[in-house]
């Protein structure tokens, strides 16, 4: 039905009834608004600019997490046809070679982020787990700090944001399990301020606060590169990682 059709059957209610429907209308929306998902402005400036906009606070319990929580595996999040892991394989990755579906990535080389070192990637059950797919801010760390509180659609979507995903070391990644900034940071010293840089945008991004601790981390690291800008997309991590 048109909106015009509506609006001419709304006319010709008796006035008595028209004027009920509308009071009734107007309680309703007035007591109970229609709750609506604020859509994310990035920011601009510097990291430590962003840094001061987190809340800071002690860390929830982990009662209740679990990855399913984030959805069942990997998505496509921008609908291209290929899931989350072999879009950042394929982002982060160079001289790929992809199967005849053009998604699964076969093989390729990684200058690693974490260690500095240089990866040569090979898909296989034995050698797949040489790359992992990193969680800049680990889902468990979201949790504690946030991520409960997020609908379970925006879990799966902060879960397979590209933003928030790298390609890594596997032994790195495993070292770092759902650890923060205080407790760890990348062993490459260079790729630091990048590092937290991402991990304050994603906080930020999804509305995640840091502990004391971890904020001091942050700062600790942002002031030895007080320029290092804001990241708002994955966009610029490809740019990073040419």
């Amino acid at each position: 039905m048109s909106q015009s059709q509506k609006t001419s059957k709304l006319a010709k209610l008796p006035l008595p009834i028209l004027m009920l429907v509308v009071g009734v209308y107007f309680v309703v929306t007035y007591f109970f608004p229609i709750q609506q998902e604020e859509a994310y402005v990035p920011q601009e400036g510097t990291a430590l600019e962003q840094l001061e906009t987190l809340e800071v606070k002690g860390r929830a319990p982990k009662t209740g997490y679990s990855r399913d929580e984030f959805g069942n595996g990997w998505l496509d999040p921008d609908g291209n046809g290929c899931d989350g892991r072999n879009d950042i394989l394929q982002r982060d990755l160079d001289n790929t070679t992809l199967a005849e579906n053009g998604c699964t990535v076969l093989s390729g080389v990684l200058d690693d982020p974490f260690t500095g070192e240089t990866i040569n990637f090979l898909r296989g059950p034995e050698t797949s787990t040489d790359v992992q797919i990193d969680h800049v801010v680990a889902l468990s760390d979201s949790w504690q700090k946030g991520a409960q509180e997020l609908s379970e659609d925006q879990r799966k979507r902060f879960a397979n944001d590209p933003l928030n995903l790298l390609a890594v070391d596997g032994p790195a990644n495993q070292q770092k399990s759902d650890a923060d900034a205080a407790t760890w940071l990348p062993s490459n010293k260079a790729f630091r301020c990048e590092y937290v840089s991402i991990q304050t945008a994603v906080k930020a991004k999804y509305g995640l606060w840091v502990t004391q601790a971890e904020y001091d981390a942050i700062q600790g690291v942002l002031n030895e590169c007080p320029t290092q800008p804001v990241y708002t997309t994955a966009d610029e991590l490809d740019v990073l990682r040419q």
